[in-house]
C-alpha cells in the first residue's frame, strides 16, 4: 500500500509536542499511520489519535555503537512487516541509523528530516569532530540514493550540507520547523503582575543557558523586581547538559528560578513577558514558535534557526552568540518598553498565522508525500 505511512522519532514526548499534529493530518488525507519510538509516558495519546505504535529503545547520543546496530536490526523486521510506502525520519541520528534499514528493506520513499545539527555539528571538541568526520561517507549515500528526500529546517543547514556535497540538491527541501497549532497556543496579552525573563529549553550549554545566567545575574543588580526563569530538565544522554548540581546552585544564589519540565507550555508562556533562547545553533526552536503563537516578544541569537523566527528590530532582538553582554543589553530594552514589548509580541502572532502555523507545515509535508510516492512509482 503506497500510503503507508511510518515516523521514526527518538522519543514519544518530542512525536507527541512536533509531529501529531501533522500525524493525525496525515490520517485525515487517507494514510495509514505508524510511529516507531521509544515509549515512555504517551503511547495512549498516539493511538487514541489514530497510529500503531512501535516501541524501539533508541539511543540519542552517538557512544553506543552496538545499540545502533540493534534498533537498525529492529527496524529492518518493522519495515518488512510493515511495508511502508514512505518512512519519516526525524533528527540526524535518527535519518542514519533508519535509512540503513530503509535501504536494506527496501522501502520505496525516505524522508530525511533533519531538526537542527546538534552537539555533533555545533561543537568543536574532538568528539564531534570525529564524528562529523565518520558521518560524511553515510549521510553522502544515503541522501544521493533516488529514494531519499532531505528537509530542512533553515537555509543555514542546507547550505552546509550542500557545500560538504551530503546532498542531493533536487530532492532537498526547506520547510520551516514543525509549526504551531496557533488554536493551542493562542494569542494571550501580557499578564498583571512581576515581569518575567524565561527561557524554556532542555538545560545543555549550546542553548546558551550559561549566557542567559550571566545576564540575569547582571539584571538582577538593576532590576530586582524582574523574576528570571528556567523551564526545562537536563538531558543525561547529551554530553552538553548542565548538571541538577549546578542549577541548584544558582538557585541558591536567588536571582534565577527553575521550574523544571513543564507539559503546559501554554499556560507556562503566558506567564512570560519576555522570551529568551540564546542558543549556538537550532534547526527552528519550537519554543520560539510557541512563544510567538502566544505574542511574546522575543530575544534569540543570530544563529541558524532562531533567526528563521525572530526578525531583528521586528518581533524581538537577534544578538549575538556566547555574549553575555549583548543578551543582557536587548532584555533590558524590553524590560523598561512595555509598548515595544506590546507591538512586537503582536507581529510575533502575526508571522507564525502567515508563515509558520502547524496548518502552512502540515501541508507542506503531506504535499511532499504525494509527490514523492508519485515519483517512486508505487502509487
Amino acid at each position: 500500500m503506497s500510503k503507508r505511512l511510518i515516523y521514526i522519532v527518538s522519543e514519544d514526548w518530542v512525536f507527541v509536542s512536533h509531529r501529531l499534529t501533522l500525524a493525525k493530518q496525515a490520517i485525515k488525507d487517507g494514510y495509514d499511520v505508524t510511529a516507531i519510538t521509544n515509549i515512555s509516558n504517551h503511547k495512549d495519546v498516539l493511538l487514541s489519535a489514530g497510529l500503531k505504535v512501535f516501541n524501539i529503545n533508541f539511543c540519542r547520543s552517538f557512544k553506543r555503537p552496538f545499540s545502533d546496530v540493534h534498533s537498525i536490526y529492529q527496524l529492518i523486521k518493522l519495515f518488512r512487516l510493515l511495508k511502508p510506502g514512505v518512512i519519516h525520519n526525524v533528527g540526524l541520528k535518527i535519518s542514519l541509523i533508519s535509512s540503513i534499514a530503509a535501504f536494506i528493506a527496501r522501502v520505496p520513499v525516505a524522508i530525511n528530516a533533519y531538526t537542527g545539527l546538534g552537539y555533533v555539528f555545533s561543537s568543536n571538541d574532538m568528539l564531534a569532530r570525529v564524528i562529523r568526520l565518520l558521518l560524511n561517507s553515510p549521510l553522502k549515500y544515503l541522501n544521493h540514493r533516488a529514494s531519499t528526500w532531505v528537509v530542512f529546517q533553515n537555509e543555514d543547514d542546507e547550505a552546509l550540507f550542500e557545500n560538504s556535497n551530503l546532498i542531493n540538491k533536487e530532492r532537498t527541501l526547506l520547510i520551516k520547523g514543525s509549526g504551531v497549532d496557533v488554536i493551542e497556543f493562542p494569542f494571550s496579552d501580557e499578564l498583571p503582575g512581576q515581569l518575567k525573563v524565561m527561557l524554556a529549553s532542555r538545560l545543555l550549554w549550546d542553548k546558551g543557558v550559561g549566557e542567559f545566567i550571566k545576564a540575569s545575574r547582571q539584571l538582577k543588580i538593576s532590576y530586582p523586581e524582574v523574576t528570571f526563569v528556567l523551564v526545562g530538565d537536563v538531558d543525561e544522554q547529551n554530553p552538553l547538559s548542565l548538571t541538577k548540581g549546578i542549577i541548584d546552585s544558582w538557585v541558591n544564589e536567588g536571582f534565577i528560578e527553575w521550574w523544571g519540565h513543564k507539559q503546559n507550555m501554554p499556560e507556562v508562556l503566558k506567564l512570560a513577558h519576555i522570551v529568551a533562547l540564546p542558543s549556538y545553533r537550532e534547526g527552528l526552536p519550537k519554543v520560539l514558535l510557541e512563544a510567538a503563537s502566544i505574542g511574546r516578544a522575543l530575544v534569540a541569537t543570530d544563529a541558524p534557526g532562531c533567526r528563521e523566527i525572530v526578525r531583528d528590530g521586528v518581533n524581538g532582538f537577534l544578538v549575538q552568540a556566547k555574549e553575555s553582554k549583548c543578551l543582557a543589553e536587548a532584555i533590558e530594552k524590553l524590560i523598561l518598553n512595555k509598548e515595544l514589548r506590546t507591538q512586537m509580541g503582536l507581529k510575533s502572532r502575526e508571522i507564525i498565522e502567515t508563515e509558520l502555523s502547524s496548518e502552512i507545515i502540515n501541508k507542506q509535508f503531506i504535499e511532499l508525500y504525494n509527490s514523492a510516492i508519485k515519483l517512486s512509482g508505487t502509487e
